[in-house]
């Protein structure tokens, strides 16, 4: 089930950064700022656990970047990644955006696979935007 992300999800969503991110995961306060700020931020939730998050920044007049996705492993090629990006779809769609923009990091196909199966191309690559790993993102772009 997808959910509002409120703040008492913040430390489950954390456990779930760390699982998946190690030392380039988002902190709490990145989260509370987010939250503070209005994007729209959703979990998902089973058995009221979450096991996978996601968030939405509008840029007006018409552009939306995708900031996180995130699905814990042992929830993973289950549909919830495919469910949030459904999601913050339609929410780019409601609001009016013409254009999703995110960043992925570039070796990490899986996710690269699930965007491109929405229509997302890639536009441009972030040298060693990923620290303290030095990954390059790759930035990616759909328009609606």
């Amino acid at each position: 089930m997808i959910a509002p992300f409120r703040w008492w999800h913040i430390e489950p969503v954390l456990l779930i950064e760390d699982e998946l991110f190690g030392a380039e995961r988002w902190t709490a306060p990145m989260f509370w700022n987010e939250l503070a700020a209005g994007h729209y931020y959703r979990v998902f939730l089973s058995a009221d656990d979450v096991v996978g998050y996601a968030g939405l920044a509008v840029s007006p007049p018409d552009e939306a970047w995708i900031n996180n996705v995130g699905v814990r492993r042992d929830a993973q090629r289950r549909g919830v990644g495919r469910a949030l990006v459904d999601d913050l779809h339609a929410e780019a769609s409601r609001v009016g955006a013409k254009q999703i923009l995110l960043e992925v990091a570039a070796d990490n196909e899986p996710a690269q696979h699930l965007y491109a199966s929405y229509g997302f191309e890639v536009i441009g690559r972030r040298r060693g935007y990923y620290q303290p790993s030095n990954t390059d993102a790759l930035v990616m772009s759909h328009e609606l």
